[in-house]
């Protein structure tokens, strides 16, 4: 098992340093946009399924109670948690629609969607990337692989944030140092070095 263990944490950090070479730049740009959002009087709403639903779910905490700071909480809204809304929207009318339609009902002019999907093929994110574009609204992409069905919805106003992998276990574990690391940049815009 210990050669599997290494293996594991080994194929991390080499993930992590690809990703290093191509993500620092749409990363400043994604924190700069959430940032001057929030600065904007906006807020940030963010959606994705399963390992990525717990992904839209922490950013938005970090934003409401805070990260490695004591601060006020930041306006974010994860349209994966509230499962009576998930359930009507899905049984009414498609799973395809369940952030679309909570897009569409919360989010104004101004406002940023963070979608994020591994395969950047979820129809759900999809949808809800086409519903911010409706409502005024830019997008921040977290994706890997090719980029999928979201990289070709994305316009040139939006941010894709793709990491460099095909396997969905790194494509994660990037994607929550990238969340991370826009944390902590709007934080650091907004309040100062600590």
């Amino acid at each position: 098992m210990n050669p599997r263990i290494q293996q594991h944490f080994t194929d991390s950090i080499a993930t992590k340093q690809r990703a290093l070479e191509v993500l620092a730049e749409p990363i400043e740009r994604a924190a700069q946009r959430m940032t001057q959002a929030i600065i904007e009087g906006h807020k940030i709403l963010s959606c994705g399924n399963g390992g990525s639903a717990g992904d839209a779910q922490h950013f938005s905490s970090e934003m409401l109670n805070r990260f490695e700071r004591e601060r006020r909480g930041l306006p974010a809204i994860a349209l994966s948690t509230d499962t009576s809304t998930l359930t009507s929207i899905a049984n009414d009318y498609s799973y395809a629609q369940v952030f679309a339609r909570q897009v569409r009902a919360l989010g104004t002019p101004g406002d940023l969607l963070l979608g994020i999907s591994t395969s950047g093929r979820s129809p759900n994110v999809v949808e809800a990337v086409d519903a911010a574009h409706e409502q005024g609204m830019h997008a921040i992409a977290l994706t890997g692989r090719d980029g999928g069905a979201l990289r070709e919805r994305l316009t040139g106003a939006d941010i894709e944030i793709r990491v460099p992998s095909e396997v969905t276990a790194r494509l994660q574990e990037v994607h929550l140092l990238v969340i991370h690391c826009l944390c902590d940049l709007i934080d650091s815009q907004l309040f100062g070095e600590p």
